[in-house]
């Protein structure tokens, strides 16, 4: 059951090509993260590697956190100029062989 009303996580996890570089991927997290400053309605950015020891990433390793105010500002935020320019930059690298996106809303 969603609640229009509570934050909204969206996780994205890239599964980089074999030959990509310590530069382009921080290329690529400095460019999802300028997002934040550009687009209303996220209230954090986080990043980081998978590091898991259980065996189960499918080659997925890079992973980002990107934390709404709520779905609709999640549901802005896709169409949204800013984010479809990052999307087209990053189609058009060639750095990508995957991409998983989970979206969330924490119930406990």
């Amino acid at each position: 059951m969603s609640n229009t009303h509570q934050p909204v996580r969206h996780i994205v996890i890239f599964k980089y090509r074999h030959d990509a570089t310590a530069a382009d991927i921080q290329q690529v997290t400095d460019g999802f993260r300028t997002l934040k400053e550009r687009i209303p309605g996220i209230t954090a950015f986080e990043h980081g590697s998978n590091h898991s020891q259980e065996g189960h990433d499918q080659g997925f390793h890079h992973v980002y956190t990107v934390t709404f105010t709520d779905a609709a500002a999640r549901d802005a935020y896709l169409p949204h100029p800013a984010h479809q320019a990052f999307v087209s930059w990053l189609s058009g690298s060639g750095i990508l062989k995957g991409v998983f996106v989970v979206d969330y809303q924490a119930q406990t």
